[in-house]
C-alpha cells in the first residue's frame, strides 16, 4: 500500500473530472460552429468530402509524384474545357447554360477557419510556455519526451506525409474521443497519475538526496 497522499489525478478520477481539467464539452473546446461540425463528423458529407479530397491530393503528390504547378495547370485546363463544351453545346442541345457565381468561396468561411486556427495556436503556444516554466515537472518531462519522439518520427516522413498523417488524426481523433470520452479520460488520467507517482518516488528516493548549497538571501537596505 502506498504511503503517498492521493494526487490531484486520483481526486480527478474520484470526482469524474475530465482530462486537463476540462469542463466544457469537446464540441465547445474545438470552437463550435462549422469547424467543430466537420471534425466531429456531425456533417458527414462535408467531412467525408474533405477527407477524400485530401487523400486524392496526397496520392497525386506523394504516390504519382505530380508537380504542384503541373497539377494546377491540368486542373485549370480540364475545368475550362468542361465549361467551354457546356457553354458551346447549350444552344445546340438545349442545355441550361452554366451560371458563373460572382462569389465562389464565401469570405466568412475563410475568416472562421483563420480565426479558429489563430485562437487554437495561441492557446497551444501559451500552454507550451506554461509547461516550459516547470510548474508541473511530470507534465514538462512528458512534453519533452513527446516532442522528441515526434522529431524522430518526422525523420522517417516527408513533410507532405507528415501533414497528411496530421490531417487524418485531426479528422479521426476528435470524433473517436467524442464517442469514447469517458473511457479515454479515465485511462489518460490513470496514466498521468502513474507518471506523477513515479516522479514523487524518484524525487523522494534520489532527487531530495542530492546535496544543495545554502540559499543566500539578499539584504535590502
Amino acid at each position: 500500500m502506498s504511503n503517498y497522499p492521493p494526487s490531484d489525478s486520483e481526486n480527478e478520477i474520484s470526482r469524474g473530472r475530465r482530462l486537463f481539467g476540462r469542463e466544457k464539452p469537446i464540441y465547445e473546446v474545438l470552437g463550435g460552429g462549422k469547424v467543430a461540425d466537420v471534425l466531429l463528423w456531425k456533417k458527414r458529407n462535408i467531412s467525408a468530402a474533405i477527407l477524400i479530397g485530401m487523400t486524392v491530393i496526397w496520392f497525386l503528390f506523394e504516390v504519382v509524384e505530380y508537380n504542384f504547378v503541373t497539377l494546377l495547370c491540368h486542373i485549370s485546363i480540364t475545368i475550362m474545357l468542361v465549361f467551354f463544351i457546356w457553354s458551346s453545346g447549350a444552344e445546340t442541345f438545349k442545355w441550361t447554360p452554366p451560371k458563373i457565381p460572382e462569389v465562389v468561396l464565401q469570405e466568412s468561411a475563410f475568416r472562421e477557419v483563420a480565426s479558429t486556427f489563430h485562437r487554437r495556436f495561441n492557446q497551444l503556444l501559451s500552454k507550451l510556455l506554461d509547461i516550459a516554466c516547470g510548474r508541473d515537472l511530470p507534465l514538462f518531462f512528458l512534453a519533452i519526451i513527446s516532442l522528441y519522439f515526434l522529431s524522430v518520427i518526422g525523420t522517417y516522413f516527408s513533410f507532405l506525409n507528415f501533414l497528411y498523417v496530421g490531417f487524418i488524426c485531426l479528422e479521426t481523433v476528435p470524433f473517436l474521443y467524442d464517442r469514447f470520452e469517458d473511457d479515454v479520460d479515465h485511462l489518460a488520467i490513470r496514466i498521468v497519475q502513474e507518471i506523477k507517482r513515479s516522479y514523487r518516488r524518484l524525487d523522494s528516493n534520489f532527487l531530495n538526496k542530492i546535496p544543495r548549497g545554502p540559499v543566500k538571501h539578499k539584504k535590502f537596505r
